[in-house]
Parts: structure tokens; sequence; C-alpha cells
């Protein structure tokens, strides 16, 4: 939201601005503002922590870490006592010792716990692979591991009190004091630090990576799925699980993000999760002949590195939207597409990516998709309403119509006689961007819930509203339950031709009918909502019926996104995981 990234900045020059003060008031004897101002600096900065992330990432990128914001805290203490505290020349050296030794022991007790994070078991976690019975080395306790490295520096600020009553008192020795007690606690932790560290080099190498290295020589994977995303992306890689399990191959999943290898979906592949970049890229990845990439994410040049295999880019979904053809795509040695709706993506999109790096495979993942007419149903007439989420952009309003239009749809779909049956799953990152729309998102849910809908339940059975928020039931499932969608201009619409059901694509924008259809092909066979939703209860109307005006348009339109319908999209991903495998 964009008040919200506004208000990140102000917050972080208020900040910085603290210190700035603070170091200008040492420089010039301010006892009083720099009393003020150091109280400022602590106080804020434990906000920011806490409360606001944002703004210490933001301070982080344009370069005032934390660590040159501490080292401008301690200088201002040393300028305003060296400058209006009588000292003696020993006395000065000691002024300047105390606040450095901290420092220093900061340098070794960080170098210390990386090493010993190098050396435990969360140097590689692993699931559906055996590495034998391993010993655990000793950890320092949460808190010092926490404490240790940039971190340590915190204890000095006992000494910006200090520096206060020492110019009061034109005393140097209550400074003198406070930084004893800072080094005594830094060299605690420290020492800590230092201690579990020369346990468990007695212990003997711990590290389960060389087991994993000895496994991977064993097991000799062919097929590679790789994932370095964060867990609240974690979807992009179930999607590719069960297809990279039929394929039959040796394959592995290779992950980069803890709590995204803790979120993966349940799977029979072996995953593999090595944070430390150095630690992954040692690894030898010889036997792999073929890696996919479900997503765009800065770590995936960890294994592009990789010269003797086959990168290919697989995404997680076909769509209108311009995260669909990513220049970064052009990296990779192919990219596959659902149908002949990617290759034409790419080709106007101009980024690069040439057409004959492209091949079309369908979307395996489909499979389990009932088609129109091929199944009977004894259920309410059912809406599955299905957003995407609001995009990275803070000016585009436009890239999901939930917060336009979703309680508009929710309201008369919810109203409507006879009544229907409403399925609302929104996109896993509803919200996370934007504080409006996590805020209509939940106003939709209590409307659900007030009308007798059920919140996350563990299924889609009985006649009853669903709120459909975590990883089950899939997507997929919902579109087994479902007779219309209503949906955005993503890929949620492209996989849901393959039932050949009728299906609604917003226009929160208020395109022209037949420019939004050329501009976003996936809408060639959708009835179109504008933002009033004036036309919603025709179209719940005339697709109940049955009497469906776009069936034919969207039969050839399912050729068009997802490829021939008598070529077994799975069939046609194990042949080219084959081809580049050979």
């Amino acid at each position: 939201m964009l008040t919200s990234r506004v208000g990140v900045a102000p917050r972080g020059a208020l900040l910085l601005a603290s210190y700035l003060v603070l170091l200008a008031a040492g420089a010039f004897g301010w006892v009083g503002l720099f009393a003020v101002a150091g109280l400022a600096a602590v106080l804020g900065e434990f906000a920011a922590a806490r409360w606001s992330p944002a703004t210490v990432t933001l301070l982080e990128k344009v370069g005032v870490s934390l660590v040159y914001r501490q080292l401008a805290r301690d200088l201002s203490v040393v300028l305003l006592v060296a400058a209006h505290v009588p000292v003696t020349g020993v006395e000065l050296t000691l002024l300047l010792l105390l606040p450095a030794a901290v420092w220093l022991i900061a340098v070794f007790a960080g170098a210390f716990n990386r090493m010993i994070d190098r050396r435990t078991a969360d140097s590689a976690l692993v699931r559906n692979i055996d590495l034998g019975r391993k010993r655990s080395a000793p950890r320092p306790p949460g808190w010092v591991a926490e404490a240790a490295g940039d971190r340590l520096p915190w204890t000095n600020v006992l000494l910006v009190p200090a520096a206060v009553v020492a110019v009061v008192a034109a005393d140097v020795m209550p400074v003198f004091l406070a930084g004893a007690v800072a080094v005594g606690l830094a060299g605690v932790i420290g020492g800590i630090v230092a201690f579990t560290w020369l346990r468990g080099r007695g212990a003997g190498q711990s590290s389960p990576l060389p087991a994993v290295q000895q496994w991977l020589n064993s097991y000799r994977p062919e097929v590679a799925l790789y994932f370095a995303g964060p867990a609240k992306d974690v979807y992009q890689a179930n999607m590719w699980l069960a297809p990279i399990e039929a394929v039959g191959r040796h394959a592995v999943v290779l992950m980069r993000n803890r709590d995204a290898f803790l979120e993966l979906a349940d799977t029979r592949l072996p995953v593999v999760f090595v944070p430390a970049a150095p630690d992954f890229m040692n690894l030898d990845k010889s036997s792999i002949q073929v890696t996919l990439y479900a997503a765009n994410v800065g770590p995936n040049i960890h294994m592009l590195r990789e010269p003797g295999m086959k990168h290919v880019f697989v995404g997680h979904g076909d769509s209108d939207k311009a995260a669909s053809v990513n220049p970064y795509s052009k990296v990779y040695d192919e990219v596959w597409v659902a149908g002949l709706a990617g290759r034409e993506r790419y080709a106007r999109a101009g980024v690069g990516v040439l057409d004959a790096d492209i091949v079309e495979i369908g979307r395996p993942q489909l499979a389990g998709v009932h088609t129109f007419g091929s199944e009977s149903v004894d259920r309410p007439f059912t809406v599955l309403y299905a957003p995407t989420w609001e995009g990275w952009l803070d000016d585009d309003p436009y890239h999901t119509s939930l917060m336009l239009m979703g309680e508009r749809i929710v309201a008369a779909l919810l109203a409507t006689r006879p009544a229907v049956r409403l399925i609302y799953k929104p996109h896993p990152l509803t919200g996370t961007r934007s504080k409006q729309a996590k805020a209509v998102h939940q106003r939709i849910v209590e409307r659900i819930r007030a009308a007798g809908g059920d919140v996350d339940a563990a299924g889609l059975d009985g006649p009853a509203h669903r709120v459909v928020t975590g990883r089950v039931p899939a997507l997929f499932d919902c579109f087994n339950e479902t007779d219309l969608l209503i949906s955005d201009v993503s890929s949620v619409v492209s996989d849901f031709v393959q039932s050949q059901r009728p299906y609604v694509v917003a226009n929160p924008a208020g395109l022209p009918e037949d420019e939004f259809r050329r501009t976003f092909p996936t809408s060639r066979a959708a009835y179109l909502l504008a933002a009033d939703c004036g036309e919603l209860e025709k179209i719940v109307a005339v697709t109940r019926a049955g009497d469906d005006p776009m069936t034919e348009a969207r039969r050839e339109l399912k050729t068009y996104l997802l490829g021939p319908a008598e070529a077994n999209p799975m069939d046609r991903f194990a042949e080219e995981i084959g081809r580049l495998c050979r």
C-alpha cells in the first residue's frame, strides 16, 4: 500500500536524524540535546525492530546499517567526554579502548557463532532421505546466539547515560564504570560462544553436509526442482511435486529457505535444504541433467552457475500478467509454457527469449481437473471467487478485483435467489503488501461466516459456503466443485479453462470490451464483469440455466492456452524431461 511505503521513509529519516543530532551534540557539548537524542535513538531502534522491520530494511538498503549507527553512537560518547571532561592521556586511551574492546569481542563472537552454525544440523535438512544417525554438535543458548555478532555492541548503549553524568559531574569515572560493565557483558556472551565452539570442535564433524554429498553420489538424481523463494511462495513449488513424481526418474527437490522447506507440501520426492550459498555451491551435483525453476529469484544464480545441466524455467502458471514474461527468463536454456498462447506472449513482449528456446508442454498439473460434462454432480450451483493478489506495484489499483469489487461480488452472490454456494479462495499472497487488500479480505471472510459459511474446512462437501485459504483443499479441488469461476487476469483463469466450464474475468479498470479481450487473450471466452458488477446476476442466471453462448469459444481457447486436447500433458512433460536427460 502506498501510504504504508511512504510511512517507512519518514520513520527511517527520524531514526537517522537522532544519530546525526547525537553526533552534533557530542561534538559541541550540548548535554541536554545529547541526552534527548540518545534516548530517541535507543527507543527508535527498539521500536523499529519490534514494530517496523521495513524501516530497518530501508536503512540497510541505503547503506546505514546497524553497525554504522552503533559506531556513530559510540563516537558521539567519545567526542562528548573527550572535549568536555578533563582527562589525562592514560584516561583518554582507556576512554577509546573500552568501547573498542566490545567491538573486538563482537567480531570474534560473530565469527565463532557462524562456524558453529556451519557445523550443526541446520547447515542442511532433508526429507525422505536417510542420512544415518548423526551426532548433534553443541549450540550456545538462543539468547547468546541472537546477541553474538553485530548486535553485541548494544552493550555500549550504557555509555550514553554515563557520558551525560560524566559531563555534568566533570568526572570521567561514570563512563569507565559503564564501559567496564559493557565489556563484561560482551565478554560473557563472547566467552560462551567461544567455549561452545571449543566443545564442538572436540566432538568431531557433525555437519550433515558430507552425508548429503554421499547420498547425492549414491542416488545420482537426474532431475532437480530448485526453489529458493520464501515460505509464502512455496505454493509455486508445490504445484510441480506431483508431475515430477509421476515422471519416474531419480529426482530431488533443492531448497534454500528453511521456512519454505518446512511448509513444502507432502511428497515422496527426496528434499534437500541447504541455506548457505558456499555450502550449496560446493555440493557436487554433476549427476543432475535438468533443473526446473518455478520462480525467478536472486539465489537461482547459485544453481544456474552449474554448467553440466540444462536449466529450464517452468514457472508457476501461465497468465496474461507481466510476470509471465519476465526478462530474467532469458538466462535459462529453455522456457516451458503450456500452449501457443505462452509462446506468442513472449514474442509480443520482446524480452529476449528466443522462440527456439520455448517448449509447449501443456499443464501436467491439470490431469485431475474434470472437464465439463464428464461427471455427474448432486450439489448446489457453485461459484468460485478466486481473485489474484494486489501485486508488487503501488500504483496499480486494477491488478486485482478484490479491493474495488470483492465485497460487491460476494454480497451479490450471497443474495442470489435461488441460492448458490460460494467458494472464496484468494491468492496465497493476498494482503501481504497492501493493508487495504488485507482488510477487504477479512471483511469478506466475516461476511461469508455470517452467512453460515465454513472457514478453512478440511473438505468441500456439503451445501455450505466455503472460505479456503490454506493449502488444502487445493485450487484444482475447488475447480472440480465449481460451476462458474469469477477471477482476475491470472493463471487461475488459464488453468480453469481446462474444465471448459464458464468463467468471469473482472474488468475493474473499465476497459472497452474489445481492448480488454485483445490485451488479455485468456479473457476471449470469458464473461466480463465491470466494477459495478451490474451484469453478475444475469451471468449467473445464464450459466445456471445451461444456455451458455460461450461454450464453443472456451473449447477453442483451451487449445490455444493449454495445447491440443489429444496431447496428454503429463506424457509431454515426461518426454521433454527425457529429451534433456538423454
